[in-house]
């Protein structure tokens, strides 16, 4: 991806959180020259993966497979289930109509995925087999506090203010409704480890490789280390 293009789908989606009444914490708005003139007070914010993640998936096409992150809080993995360490996480994303997330589940993390707002959210799951493949047996999920059962892949659509939640080794994939508009999606989960508890059914590229073609708007998660001095 350019970096003109991440600049871009930075502004965009700051004007649509704006639009949603949707407040952003104040690191988000930092610039390379705040990061750089950052201390080690703010360390928690590279080390739990804080912060802008934008992706094409290694598609070339992020309108059509591709998804906006951004993490608010998350724990250290370093330091998960040890007294008084963050057990939680929360990252808030801007979904496009027909843009899809590809199919993935975490192998650790229980999530639940919140349409905050905007069109509607469609999500199709599939259990996992043991050699990891998608099975074809129904699924169960909890929805809004009520358990449904869906077939292996059918697609559930979640209107505003619809939540589902979603276990370990469940494969899913998400995308906007046609023609219903952008949605804001949130998730809270237990701790996240973007690097290392993804497993997607395709083979993907989940980090993008950037061309640098203008200064960034504001830090990715993986630019941290080039402009941050205590990362």
């Amino acid at each position: 991806m350019k970096r003109s293009e991440i600049n871009t789908i930075m502004r965009d989606a700051e004007a649509f959180m704006d639009a949603m009444n949707f407040k952003m914490p104040p690191f988000a708005a930092w610039s390379p020259d705040d990061w750089r003139a950052a201390g080690p007070e703010a360390r928690e914010i590279p080390a739990g993966q804080l912060g802008w993640d934008i992706t094409d998936f290694g598609s070339g096409d992020y309108a059509a497979v591709g998804l906006l992150m951004f993490t608010i809080r998350n724990g250290d993995m370093a330091h998960f289930g040890e007294p008084g360490a963050k057990a939680y996480a929360e990252k808030i994303m801007i979904v496009e109509e027909d843009q899809i997330t590809p199919t993935h589940f975490h192998w650790h993390k229980m999530e639940d995925i919140i349409n905050r707002g905007g069109g509607d959210l469609l999500i199709a799951m599939w259990n996992a087999t043991e050699d990891e493949q998608l099975a074809d047996t129904p699924v169960t999920v909890n929805i809004d506090g009520v358990n449904i059962t869906v077939g292996a892949g059918e697609t559930v659509a979640m209107a505003p203010g619809s939540s589902v939640c979603l276990p370990p080794r469940l494969y899913h994939r998400f995308w906007g409704a046609p023609g219903k508009g952008t949605v804001l999606v949130g998730e809270v989960s237990s701790v996240d480890d973007p690097r290392g508890d993804n497993r997607f059914h395709e083979e993907i590229g989940r980090f993008p490789q950037i061309d640098e073609d203008e200064a960034p708007l504001h830090l990715l998660q993986k630019d941290y280390t080039t402009y941050y001095p205590h990362a």
